[in-house]
């Protein structure tokens, strides 16, 4: 018959003698660890992996946009869209040379046919170069500042004037649809990672609170030898660390490797874009960070579950 929880109480707190010889390893010899044991850590390492995984893709997600904006924000395209060929040639120079009197440009780039046609060869084939389509010339033109909107509209009326038929496109315009699927992936990130995180704390719970429950008779009698509920918690602890330590380093070596494989694929892609999306130190730093807090949020899971179950037991 198990004594009355307030006998229990006053015996944690009035048997220091007792309680000192329990400190230690001796206390934690009351109870059994098994290090590695069950799926816990293996979980762990799995949700560890996807985080790696999932916080490097939106690292380079956020690193290729702002790369993408960088190169974009301060150049715009003129277009000049003319059937004939030498009347298309005399209003590109004209235009060329009336962007070259305006303040807000840096430098203007006539841009080669023999490099429209090979832009294009991969949609229109062999036909890229021919005569009979009418591809329109491109200046590429690149301005002094981040030009705002009215600006371009009045860069865009300035060339009316000179060539009726040209064109102003802001080239970070185009990309803005990107822009927002980058920013949509980044998002779709970070709901994974507070996914994985809440998954990872539930899973930690779930293993404290059967560990508790299988050792509670053994819990009983270290109480009623004197243990604190802070030795009991401890000993817990030291389980929990272990087992969310190796899980959090399996992850994070299965996250860098499959980071690794992705990083491989995407480098075959050979394409300047895909380039500006690699990880610098501060992203590998934030990396490596994820085990880290990974284990801190086991602990502090297990410890705030075990302090629960022991108020419980009053």
């Amino acid at each position: 018959m198990s004594e009355p929880p307030s006998t229990r109480q006053t015996k944690r707190n009035e048997s220091p003698r007792a309680a000192a010889g329990l400190r230690g390893a001796m206390a934690a010899r009351l109870l059994p660890q098994t290090r590695f044991a069950g799926p816990i850590p293996w979980v762990i390492a799995i949700l560890i992996a996807l985080v790696v995984v999932a916080a490097a893709g939106g690292l380079a997600l956020r690193n290729l946009a702002e790369t993408a904006r960088g190169d974009l924000s301060n150049a715009v395209t003129v277009q000049i869209v003319e059937a004939d060929p030498e009347r298309r040639t005399l209003e590109t120079e004209r235009v060329a040379e009336a962007l070259a009197g305006q303040d807000l440009v840096r430098s203007v780039r006539v841009v080669p046919k023999d490099e429209l046609d090979e832009l294009l060869e991969p949609w229109l084939g062999e036909s890229a170069g021919s005569e009979d389509l009418p591809i329109p010339a491109l200046i590429d033109v690149e301005l002094s500042r981040v030009a705002a909107a009215d600006e371009i509209r009045a860069l865009q009326d300035y060339l009316q004037e000179s060539v009726p038929g040209a064109r102003v496109d802001a080239q970070s315009e185009w990309l803005r649809p990107v822009y927002d699927a980058l920013s949509a992936l980044q998002f779709l990130a970070l709901a994974l990672i507070a996914l994985v995180a809440f998954a990872t704390a539930a899973a930690v719970w779930l293993a404290a609170r059967s560990a508790f429950a299988n050792h509670s008779d053994t819990v009983e009698i270290i109480h009623l030898l004197g243990g604190t509920d802070s030795q009991l918690t401890g000993i817990f602890q030291r389980s929990v660390f272990r087992d969310a330590a190796f899980g959090a380093v399996v992850g994070l070596l299965l996250g860098l490797a499959a980071v690794w494989l992705l990083g491989q694929q995407f480098e075959q892609l050979d394409s300047g874009m895909i380039a500006g999306g690699g990880l610098g130190w501060t992203d590998w730093f934030i990396i490596g960070a994820i085990p880290v807090a990974g284990v801190l949020l086991a602990l502090v899971t297990g410890r705030i579950t075990i302090a629960v179950a022991l108020r419980k037991m009053l």
